[in-house]
């Protein structure tokens, strides 16, 4: 008896469970369905107040239509395990027991069985309180709903007059058929009576179709043009003629009297329509072409030359610029390393197309040139470009730019032997050598004490104090107090007693280089003669003639031994860091030197010798040489010939001369011409064309032209006409009044 109490009261709750569940899906459901009917309704609205955007509603509402049947079925495949353990998770009077109701009792122990029966009755009991078990919140979806519908409320009352401004229907482009002399008037119901002309241009342009104004319209180069006329009463349907080609309309599936017919445009054209037996006026199709982008480096200069102290980098900054837009940039670095034979060549790619996110029309790059990165040295070079493409594969380059690292490597004795003077010392440093010691100094100053930090200071002081002697002897600095001026006396140290006689010696040798002094009382050389002497006599105590060097090398060499006195100042004080400055002054019109005291070496080759013009002249073989023959001039190409004979039968019209049909044919041929200029330049020549062809009607009906139509093609004609070569004019002999003045000025 107790089982089956038990088995009635469990069945009792499974209806419950799943009159649960179809609540819940239905309230879910509503819950989608109202904000999308609302958006529905924005859409529709849309597409009837704005035609020309019912293509974009409608894949809008596919969309919209897949999402909501996604989610719908979501919502209708969720199963009862998922309802009951929804049920556990609001309601803690279920104890988490609400799946036992969908296991057969008699899978179940005695203990689950009664867990059952208490969670079927606890269920029953939620069930008559009010309101669903599971609730569904409408609140967010209300509010959507509610905003699109006043969305749509206000697209409805949208005046009619904004939405026109919006929407901007397809003008209607007035076509013109010019009717034949002498022929029967076409009948007024067999005529085009609306015409548009859709533009389409290419994708990388990406700019958004647009409707021509005129019959004669601009577009990019690739651009797809669509014709779409509308004939009065169902005929046959219209050519399109472009050049030679003629393309037929094809008719509108639903409205038999339109036709439609779509072209290609790669080059500018003339085309004109022709339709029950009539042919319209030529109308031009200018055809932009896509520019290649444009390069501009600001800096740096096209060269650039790193020296000794410098960062080795360089900053590259340019500018970007397309018609349409930008897709990639590229820098293209060629490292040169070596000198003469050894030099080696290696190029480097590096890719600038981060900053060229979104297609941008203008673009400012900037790029810095780490020349150690690069593998670069002392005296190493690097060539550099940047190269750009549009978002239409066009691709072009700037010009190519040098930066140089200055060569500081090269032994300096190599200057000393080009400025000829023949001093070797034993050893003394360079100055890039004290530049480098002074540097490694100053990076291991903290470590030292300051009575080392002084000693080897002064130990580079010296080193500088050594190497300033040495180009000192360059300007006839004989001695080491002889800085910058003419040597005088040099001090005699205190000799001791061992070494008196060999100082007294010194002195009398030097008493005997003093030239300065003064000459004793008693001399027999004059001042005249000394004067004389002055020109042939090496004053080698003399600074400004002790050497061979030219002024300007003497003066950039003076302000290397004041940087090195400076720098050695400074060192000898135990500031390293101050002398450093000039240490590189020093260096860098070193380098200058060097350059300046270079020879130029003519090479030296094969010259003939002058051939007397007196004994040779007129006297080669002429044996087998043919005369010189004059030749016409080459016959004008036959539009220049149609061109000329069009002119002079215009000029003829003009001057009153009856027209005839067969002159239609020669206004025919320069219609021809023009029409090719007109291809070129259709704002200059396309109203001569169409002047020239109503004048060739007129001609072949036999009736006088008209004067603006000679006017106009008479102008256009004579355009076409080559420059006339230059031929030299013959001076006008001067009058007897002339020749009177000139007699009497000459007097």
């Amino acid at each position: 008896m107790s089982a089956h109490v038990l088995t009635s009261s469990v069945s009792s709750a499974l209806p419950v469970l799943r009159q649960v569940q179809r609540a819940y899906r239905w309230r879910r459901t509503a819950r989608v369905l109202l904000p999308a009917l609302a958006v529905a309704a924005v859409l529709a609205v849309a597409a009837w107040r704005w035609p020309q955007g019912q293509l974009a509603a409608s894949s809008t509402a596919l969309v919209a239509t897949a999402l909501l049947a996604w989610q719908l079925g979501l919502i209708w495949r969720q199963p009862l395990p998922h309802i009951a353990r929804r049920l556990d998770r609001r309601y803690p009077a279920l104890e988490d027991s609400t799946g036992l109701l969908l296991r057969p009792t008699t899978e179940l122990n005695l203990l689950e069985q009664l867990q059952q029966q208490q969670v079927a009755i606890r269920l029953r009991e939620l069930q008559g309180q009010a309101g669903p078990l599971l609730p569904v919140r409408f609140g967010p979806a209300l509010w959507l709903a509610g905003a699109a519908l006043l969305l749509a409320v206000g697209i409805g009352l949208w005046p009619r007059s904004a939405a026109s401004l919006l929407t901007r229907p397809a003008p209607n482009v007035a076509l013109r058929f010019p009717a034949r002399p002498g022929s029967p008037p076409v009948p007024a119901p067999n005529r085009i009576t609306e015409t548009t002309i859709q533009i389409a241009p290419p994708a990388y342009t990406r700019r958004p179709a647009f409707t021509a104004a005129e019959a004669s319209f601009r577009c990019p180069q690739g651009s797809r043009v669509q014709w779409t006329v509308q004939v009065a009463q169902a005929a046959r349907p219209p050519q399109l003629e472009i050049g030679r080609q003629r393309l037929p309309f094809r008719p509108v599936p639903g409205s038999p009297r339109q036709f439609t017919v779509a072209y290609t445009f790669t080059a500018s054209t003339l085309y004109r329509i022709r339709f029950a037996g009539q042919a319209s006026d030529d109308y031009a199709v200018e055809v932009q072409p896509d520019r290649g982008p444009v390069v501009q480096i600001k800096t740096p200069k096209p060269y650039t030359l790193v020296e000794f102290g410098q960062r080795p980098e360089v900053a590259v900054r340019l500018t970007l610029s397309d018609d349409y837009g930008l897709t990639r940039a590229r820098l293209v670095a060629t490292v040169a390393q070596g000198q003469g034979e050894a030099v080696k060549f290696r190029e480097v790619a590096t890719d600038l197309s981060a900053a060229l996110r979104g297609q941008p029309t203008q673009a400012q790059l900037t790029h810095v040139l780490r020349l150690p990165a690069l593998g670069l040295t002392y005296g190493d070079e690097v060539y550099f470009y940047v190269q750009a493409w549009d978002n239409a594969r066009h691709s072009s380059r700037s010009d190519t730019y040098l930066v140089q690292w200055e060569d500081t490597t090269v032994n300096e004795a190599s200057s000393d032997m080009a400025m000829g003077v023949n001093v070797v010392p034993a050893y003394f440093r360079s100055q890039r050598q004290v530049i480098i010691d002074t540097e490694k100094l100053l990076a291991e100053k903290r470590g030292l004490d300051p009575a080392t930090f002084a000693s080897r200071a002064n130990d580079l002081g010296h080193d500088q104090k050594v190497l300033r002697l040495r180009y000192g002897k360059f300007l006839g600095e004989e001695f080491e107090e002889s800085f910058g001026q003419s040597a005088p006396r040099p001090p005699v140290a205190e000799p001791d007693a061992d070494h008196a006689d060999e100082a007294s010696h010194s002195e009398a040798e030097e008493a005997g280089h003093d030239h300065g002094t003064p000459p004793p009382a008693d001399a027999s050389v004059t001042a005249e003669s000394a004067q004389l002497l002055d020109t042939y006599v090496h004053h080698h105590d003399d600074s400004e003639t002790a050497d061979f060097l030219e002024p300007a090398v003497k003066a950039k060499l003076r302000g290397v031994l004041s940087q090195m006195w400076e720098a050695e100042l400074r060192l000898r004080t135990a500031r390293p860091a101050e002398a450093l400055p000039y240490e590189y002054r020093a260096l860098r019109l070193l380098k200058q030197v060097q350059q300046q005291t270079r020879l130029y070496v003519r090479k030296s080759g094969f010259e003939p010798p002058i051939i007397p013009e007196s004994t040779t002249r007129l006297t080669g073989e002429l044996t087998g040489a043919a005369a010189p023959q004059l030749r016409p001039p080459s016959a004008p190409a036959p539009a220049q010939s149609a061109v000329q004979v069009a002119l002079g039968l215009l000029q003829q019209l003009r001057q009153g001369r009856p027209a005839r049909s067969a002159d239609a044919a020669v206004v025919e041929r320069a219609a021809g011409a023009l029409s090719q200029a007109a291809l070129r330049n259709p704002g200059r020549y396309l109203s001569a064309v169409r002047d020239a062809r109503q004048l060739a009607r007129e001609l072949r009906a036999t009736r006088p032209p008209c004067a603006s139509c000679l006017a106009t093609v008479e102008a256009a004609l004579t355009d076409l006409l080559p420059t006339p070569a230059a031929v030299p004019t013959r001076a006008v002999a001067p009058g007897r009044l002339s020749r009177r003045y000139f007699q009497e000025a000459s007097r």
